[in-house]
């Protein structure tokens, strides 16, 4: 039989107009199937990330400015010296002059519970996959898609799942910062030498004493990396978060956007861009003095090796 005229012009037309796969559709029912039947244990998934927001917001929104500000001076001073951390001190102080001291203090509670909630998530799997051929062979195109769906894509089924607020934004957070983390843990555990893996294996190692008294303190670096990659995805996400009601940083951004205002979309980007700069450099710091194999490094210098010499000096 030959096909119509009719339906042969169409298909000369359009040859793809003839099978269409309802992709959008399926996607639609598959997350009302969800919303119906599993809403509340999605709704459980919040409880412990509001309660580590809670808790991290609440504790830098009390504390008075200056104490924040003299805590990150003393963490900046242990890792980076007193030249740089006076610098990284002197950032801050910028944000607050800029009047977007309290928006920080929230962003910077989004980033962090959300760079916990990756290493919870993020390090076991990056564990598995280095374990397993096979594990890395399905989570691999996983995290592919992870990584080029647009950060956009994650607000419907999110607010259809969580709602909106806070915490369903700290959720596409971890959603979007998690892949690098479990990249660079399977990365780093298998770019331990073998030889050393064979040296612990002949003395005797259990596998639990391979992996956490050999590949990880050998893989630190990498995976210290990994969370500072997401570090800066979270604080990226800031503001596509905003949209659903997070607050914050990303949140004057925002507000410039849509009021057309150029002052308050300045200072948003501005503060943002400090605050990433300070947190960067910091962590890089940090990972720095991680991958450092002495163990006398850190007290060898900055507040701690004050505090030990003047007591000392009390005891003498």
């Amino acid at each position: 039989m030959t096909a119509p005229a009719s339906s042969w012009s169409k298909f000369v037309d359009d040859p793809f107009s003839l099978l269409t796969i309802p992709l959008g559709d399926w996607a639609d029912a598959g997350v009302e199937w969800l919303v119906q039947n599993y809403r509340p244990f999605f709704q459980s998934i919040k409880v412990p990330i509001d309660w580590v927001l809670s808790g991290i917001e609440g504790l830098l929104q009390y504390l008075h400015p200056t104490i924040v500000l003299f805590g990150i001076l003393l963490l900046a001073w242990q890792f980076m010296g007193i030249k740089r951390g006076g610098l990284l001190t002197l950032g801050m102080c910028c944000i607050g002059v800029l009047g977007a001291w309290s928006q920080a203090m929230t962003t910077i509670a989004v980033v962090c519970t959300s760079v916990v909630f990756c290493g919870l998530i993020g390090v076991p799997i990056g564990i598995l996959m280095a374990k397993s051929d096979r594990m890395e062979q399905i989570v691999k195109p996983i995290l592919d898609a992870m990584q080029t769906t647009p950060a956009f894509s994650y607000l419907v089924p999110v607010v259809m799942l969580f709602g909106v607020g806070k915490v369903p934004g700290t959720i596409v957070t971890i959603i979007f910062a998690v892949a690098p983390l479990v990249r660079l843990t399977n990365l780093g555990i298998r770019n331990v030498r073998p030889d050393v893996v064979e040296a612990a294996v002949a003395f005797g190692a259990t596998p639990s004493q391979l992996l956490f008294k050999v590949q990880l303190p050998l893989a630190l670096w990498t995976i210290m990396a990994g969370f500072n990659q997401s570090l800066m995805l979270a604080l990226s996400m800031s503001v596509i978060a905003a949209m659903i009601a997070v607050g914050g940083l990303g949140q004057l951004v925002l507000k410039g956007i849509g009021r057309l205002d150029i002052g308050l979309a300045v200072v948003g980007a501005t503060t943002l861009v400090l605050l990433a700069v300070c947190l960067d450099r910091l962590t890089q710091a940090m990972l720095k003095s991680g991958g450092n194999r002495r163990r006398s490094g850190l007290t060898s210098r900055g507040p701690i090796h004050l505090l030990r010499k003047l007591s000392g000096s009390a005891s003498k």
